[in-house]
């Protein structure tokens, strides 16, 4: 399942890096930005220290760094899990406190559409029209690439899976879960409608119920084709060049990397932006800049994310289950 994730989203990340050299999203954009921005941009073992490493314990609690905080939130539970009745207090600890931190982000998001609107407006009032004309220039790329990823590259997934007879049963089945994901913009929210797919296609049920959940979350096909769109925009307003081999390679990682850390809820892409500006060492001003371009491909990257995560459930069963899966199919 995890190569097939990995596999799947290195391909997407590869055909934005294409699309974004052939037409750049910032190319003649030429913005001002605020006298008192200094950005100076990471180099590739900056980068990869900054991501997993922090320096003081304490700096596990900041925005940014959300890596090092996700790899140590695994430590800990699995830590917690091995120690079995041991860690029952704790494990308990952590529960409640996850229901108390929730609300208290309820409380807070009641306000942060508010905030993030503002300061955009504030950014269009001081940068001008310009930056509007990126956002066409993303838009002009990432349909058309979003649509024939979704067409073309899952047909042919699909025929990796299961040949010409899975492509018969694929498409007149998963349209109602791809319009749920369009709809409501959350992989978590298309979940029962993908299951239900999955199961019509004939994915044994062991395999659906596994990847598709978890692909719901970590698996952004869709996500990692906006993250390398978003990187080529902030590389083009802040003059950096995106041409050179390890920019793009880390283009590449950092989009499979911000795809993990989203969450599959409307809006959920805000960490994988936050990851790409703070690994990058681009200013916060940049934040709000490529937050509105994901707000504005968020449908079609959801549908992508979604049944990237059902075509990803054939290719797992092709692989345990060999060339005739489908045959020995079972149905909940």
């Amino acid at each position: 399942m995890m190569v097939v994730f990995t596999i799947t989203g290195i391909i997407a990340s590869v055909l934005m890096l294409i699309a974004v050299r052939i037409y750049p999203p910032a190319e003649g954009i030429n913005i001002t930005l605020p006298s008192n921005i200094h950005f100076e941009p990471l180099n590739v073992s900056d980068q990869i220290v900054k991501a997993f490493t922090v320096a003081d314990f304490f700096d596990l609690l900041s925005k940014k760094n959300m890596l090092a905080l996700i790899i140590f939130a695994v430590l800990i539970g699995l830590s917690a899990c091995t120690m079995g009745e041991k860690a029952k207090a704790f494990t308990a600890f952590l529960l409640s406190a996850n229901h108390v931190m929730m609300k208290a982000i309820s409380f807070i998001m009641l306000y942060a559409p508010i905030g993030l609107g503002a300061y955009f407006a504030y950014l269009i009032g001081v940068l001008g029209p310009q930056l509007l004309g990126t956002y066409v220039r993303a838009m002009t790329i990432y349909y058309p690439m979003a649509i024939a990823y979704f067409f073309i590259g899952f047909s042919l997934y699909v025929f990796l899976a299961a040949g010409l007879k899975g492509l018969k049963v694929f498409w007149p089945n998963i349209m109602p879960a791809a319009l749920t994901a369009l709809a409501t913009s959350s992989s978590m929210a298309t979940i029962p409608a993908n299951l239900e797919a999955a199961d019509r296609v004939g994915v044994p049920r062991d395999i659906r119920e596994m990847v598709i959940p978890i692909g719901s979350t970590i698996h952004m096909d869709g996500s990692c084709l906006s993250a390398v769109l978003k990187t080529a925009v902030l590389f083009g307003l802040f003059h950096m060049d995106f041409s050179s081999p390890w920019a793009m390679v880390t283009a590449v990682g950092v989009a499979l990397l911000s795809g993990t850390v989203m969450s599959g809820i409307p809006g959920g892409g805000f960490l994988g932006e936050l990851m790409i500006v703070t690994l990058y060492g681009f200013p916060i001003v940049a934040m709000p800049i490529i937050s509105m371009i994901g707000t504005l491909v968020d449908p079609p990257a959801t549908m992508v994310n979604a049944i990237g995560d059902n075509v990803s459930s054939m290719l797992v069963a092709r692989i345990l289950g060999g060339r005739n899966w489908m045959l020995h199919r079972e149905h909940a």
